[in-house]
């Protein structure tokens, strides 16, 4: 299977989701966890255009909720287990589906952002946005 090509949306989801340069799909998007370098060292593109903000952070924790909390509910009605269990359970499940995807899910909006070429707004001399 070949990848698709970076100028399209499907090559910008890609190249979002493996972490890696929007503009030419090889540099790395990181330089730790979260943190970004100010430019890509395969192609030189300046990441000052990204800010993805806490928008990965949120739909992480609407879908990470909707997980943990539904299988905790589900596992307290059926077999009310004592509260050590739960948190046995619970809080290394917290951890994958919070932690695992932010990192694919920051790539992904700041490639995005690239694609569609988000800027922040700005007012004019007539002070319309």
């Amino acid at each position: 299977m070949t990848k698709p090509p970076i100028d399209s949306l499907a090559g910008a989801i890609v190249a979002g989701l493996r972490c890696s340069c929007p503009r030419c799909g090889k540099g790395r998007l990181f330089r730790g966890f979260l943190t970004l370098p100010p430019r890509c060292e395969v192609c030189g593109l300046d990441y000052g255009f990204a800010d993805a903000g806490d928008g990965p952070a949120v739909f992480i924790m609407f879908l990470a909720g909707f997980i943990v909390v539904g299988a905790a509910l589900v596992t307290e009605v059926r077999y009310h287990p004592p509260y050590w269990v739960h948190a046995v359970l619970w809080l290394p499940l917290i951890l994958i589906v919070t932690l695992g995807p932010l990192r694919p899910m920051k790539g992904l909006m700041i490639a995005l952002q690239y694609y569609h070429k988000a800027a922040e707004g700005r007012f004019g001399g007539t002070g319309v946005p």
